[in-house]
């Protein structure tokens, strides 16, 4: 029986052809070997698995090939390229700095290096892991890295590039490997999977590379897993049965179920998954990933986003008809949200349940906060049969900055149905009369010397009506015809933009009024805000000119009306003086009082 070699070492590259998904850095490195434009010390650097020790070792192979190919690559059949493949080569080192990271072993290596290469034209040593080096480590090899022989080249590999001393960093020509992109990863295991003679399906291949997260040794060393378990069939079923994964088909029927407000088979489903062992973060934070990819597939040019196979891809393609922009943003918020709080939760599975329950109810919020006004109820006998007992406040952004502060952007919280209160009944006779017009009169004209005046001095029952045509004279309201329909989410947004407007004017004892609370609709284009006190009562009736004129004018609606009322709450009266705080404590413990009849005590 044949000993077994993990995937990972029988297919790791001897070429730079064969490297996967790091293109940038072995076409500059074969360039540099054809031109003769060898650096003395390279520093490979990215994430693990990405091929930073493979991209060294051909380096180390290629420069010493005595048989270069046209392309750049080594012949592989020279001594010095045999040597190399055997292990025998006495002109490559490699040290792994994470166990021979002190000051003597880098005395060590510079000892080493004063020694010529044998039979080759260069000495390489491969150093992985440098960023384990000690401090002391790193400054006894300043001298030999920044001046070594001519025939000596360094090559240093890390995970973390931040740990390395920037002197060190000066000295080195540095490439950064890239994290291999899931396509690549997957045609990779397929040409693999064809070279072993094991079945696979594409959908399979794309969840390993996918949950490899860039590193093609992970995803061998997954794969090698799944076909141990799949007895050489690589499934999709089989692999999301053996790493764990939750499937696609979930987040599919649980949007659907989310666009069609279907509540109770969303809480089946997130049961159904909880059976089967998953985690309540885990499937929030998969949920979010899938309405990104909903939102992606939502424009062809962010379609390349999109990691998956085309059999998923056409699912994605086929449910983001269904879902809107705004359906996805919204409920993406609630997801992000529900997972900042899952671990603070005390009751985790209700956390996520409420998260599904408010995305449930999203479509209805929408089509609610986009209906004309008049197409709401508008008179006393439609409300007394659908009395409106779910009305819920609109939350309003704490700060209000200079741009708009949309309502749907509140974190965790979103509009159900806009405020409609009870409506007053209106008198039967509403409409003035008109009055018949009334000639014009001379004016009285002023003699001089004379005993009388013919100046008329109004009498105290015509004094209102003076007053009237000075307001009239003087009405700060402007005029206008326009009647066009608006929604609510119209109204609110231009709320929002005046109140903005206002901070940025300093009116700050204004501001409280339009960020506290949200205007109620009484009926189309009638609402009422509710303010605190008296003072804010009158600050905003000072303000209602200016206001209505903004808001009729960008709503081009001239029937708009917004008053205000105070709030009247009964003030709690609280002990102040000595006597008062007696005579609370007394009413609440009658013994109290006989207490101090016998110690004869005093108040203070």
């Amino acid at each position: 029986m044949d000993n077994f070699i993990v995937s990972a070492r029988k297919y790791r590259p001897a070429t730079f052809e064969t490297v996967v998904g790091q293109q940038h850095i072995t076409n500059t490195l074969k360039n540099a070997i054809k031109n003769n434009q060898l650096a003395q010390a390279f520093l490979f650097c990215g994430p693990r698995g990405v091929g930073k020790t493979t991209c060294a070792r051909i380096l180390a192979k290629t420069i010493n090939c005595t048989n270069l190919q046209p392309n750049g690559e080594a012949c592989g059949v020279c001594s010095t390229c045999q040597s190399f493949q055997n292990g025998n080569s006495f002109n490559v080192h490699e040290l792994d700095a994470a166990s021979n990271n002190s000051v003597d072993d880098i005395r060590s290596l510079i000892e080493q290096v004063r020694i010529p290469p044998q039979g080759a034209r260069f000495k390489v040593y491969i150093i992985d892991e440098v960023h384990m080096l000690s401090q002391a480590a790193f400054n006894a090899f300043l001298k030999t890295l920044e001046e070594p022989p001519h025939y000596a080249i360094f090559i240093l590999a890390t995970t973390e590039k931040h740990k390395i001393l920037p002197t060190i960093l000066s000295r080195c020509q540095i490439f950064d490997f890239n994290r291999i992109g899931v396509d690549d990863m997957a045609n990779h295991l397929a040409s693999i999977a064809q070279k072993e003679a094991i079945k696979y399906e594409v959908d399979g291949l794309h969840i390993i590379a996918q949950k490899a997260d860039g590193g093609l040794r992970d995803a061998l060393s997954m794969f090698d897993q799944i076909v141990s378990f799949s007895d050489a069939n690589v499934t999709y079923r089989a692999v999301i049965d053996n790493l764990n994964i939750l499937d696609y088909d979930y987040y599919f029927n649980i949007t659907d179920s989310l666009l069609q407000e279907n509540t109770a088979k969303t809480l089946l489903f997130f049961d159904e998954i909880l059976n089967k062992g998953f985690d309540g973060a885990h499937f929030i934070s998969g949920l979010s990933e899938h309405f990104r990819n909903l939102l992606v597939t939502k424009d062809a040019s962010t379609l390349k986003l999109l990691e998956v196979s085309e059999g998923i891809k056409a699912k994605y393609l086929q449910q983001s008809q269904a879902a809107n922009v705004s359906f996805l943003l919204s409920a993406m918020n609630i997801a992000n949200q529900c997972d900042l709080n899952y671990k603070l939760s005390k009751n985790q599975r209700l956390q996520v349940e409420l998260a599904l329950l408010k995305m449930c109810h999203l479509l209805s919020v929408f089509s609610l906060a986009t209906t004309p006004l008049t197409a709401m109820p508008d008179n006393n006998e439609q409300l007394k049969k659908k009395p409106d007992t779910s009305a819920v406040n609109i939350p309003q952004p704490a700060n209000i900055n200079t741009e708009v502060a949309m309502v749907s952007d509140a974190p965790a919280t979103y509009v159900t149905s806009p405020k409609i209160a009870e409506p007053v009944k209106a008198p039967a006779e509403s409409i003035k009369k008109e009055e018949p017009p009334v000639a014009d009169k001379p004016k009285p004209s002023f003699i001089p010397n004379s005993g009388t005046t013919s100046v008329k001095i109004p009498s105290l029952k015509d004094i209102g009506n003076v007053q009237d045509s000075v307001i009239e004279e003087e009405d700060p309201y402007l005029k206008g015809d326009a009647k066009e329909d608006f929604t609510f989410n119209d109204f609110l947004r231009e709320w929002n933009v005046y109140a903005a407007k206002i901070k940025a004017e300093g009116k700050m004892n204004l501001l409280p009024v339009f960020i506290t609370e949200v205007p109620m609709m009484l009926r189309p284009y009638v609402f009422e805000i509710v303010v605190g006190n008296k003072v804010q009562e009158d600050l905003f009736r000072d303000e209602k000119p200016f206001f209505l004129n903004y808001m009729r004018s960008t709503l081009k609606n001239f029937d708009l009306e917004v008053n205000a009322r105070v709030d009247k709450q009964v003030a709690v009266k609280r002990p102040y003086t000595d006597l008062e705080k007696y005579q609370h404590m007394a009413a609440k413990n009658p013994q109290l009082a006989e207490l101090r009849k016998r110690f004869n005590l005093d108040f203070d």
